[in-house]
């Protein structure tokens, strides 16, 4: 399970501080999929960022009795000056799994060829995102944090992407981040909305659906 108990975040800006969540409760439990709503900067990305620890919250407290992956496709914690392989070498070294099991599927789900022996610094955004999703695929994760984007590239790798994280890995848990109804329809059991800086649960997921048209026509 995933506990996150009255998370607040506060950021200091010019004009003065900005609450961007506000007692956030939420739990997610082994296989649920559940879905966050809300509108641009609602603070979507960065309650997704906390729940995988890469950033801190301004107070509360998060329990992870699973583990959890940084949000797919994001690149912000490769080392530039380091190629992809190496970068792998490094996330591998870090999760304490062994890096020639993993080079092989890498290879072959990113289609970046030599380029993963150049360093990451020389990558395009869309190559960047190529292979952290694949190394995203490559470690064992309990629960899949996806931030808005799936999957990149043309429609062939995105079919690539559905079916390695949809179909080979359903029985995972799995937090979507997203203003868009249709697509926390699709791929969600459970349904939130996240709107100044609070988190609204819902037990039926049309109530979810109506509660978030109606914070978007205000």
């Amino acid at each position: 399970m995933i506990q996150l108990s009255d998370i607040g975040k506060l950021y200091q800006t010019r004009s003065g501080s900005r609450t961007v969540l506000d007692g956030v409760n939420l739990e997610i439990g082994y296989g649920e999929k559940v879905g966050i709503l809300g509108g641009n900067g609602a603070g979507k990305s960065t309650l997704i960022r906390i729940i995988s620890g890469a950033e801190r919250p301004s107070r509360g407290s998060i329990y992870r009795g699973m583990s959890v992956s940084w949000p797919l496709a994001f690149g912000g914690a490769f080392q530039n000056s380091l190629t992809g392989i190496d970068n792998l070498r490094f996330i591998c070294r870090i999760y304490g799994m062994s890096v020639e099991d993993r080079i092989p599927f890498v290879q072959d789900f990113t289609e970046l060829g030599r380029y993963l022996k150049e360093p990451v610094k020389t990558y395009s955004a869309g190559m960047r995102a190529k292979l952290a999703f694949a190394i995203s695929m490559a470690v064992d994760f309990d629960c899949f944090l996806i931030d808005e984007v799936t999957a990149v590239g043309d429609e062939r790798f995105r079919q690539k992407c559905h079916i390695e994280l949809f179909e080979k890995r359903a029985s995972r848990a799995m937090i979507f981040v997203s203003h868009d109804p249709a697509f926390i329809r699709a791929n969600c059991n459970r349904a939130t909305v996240l709107v100044g800086g609070k988190l609204h649960e819902f037990a039926d997921m049309d109530e979810a659906y109506s509660f978030y048209g109606k914070t978007q026509q205000i």
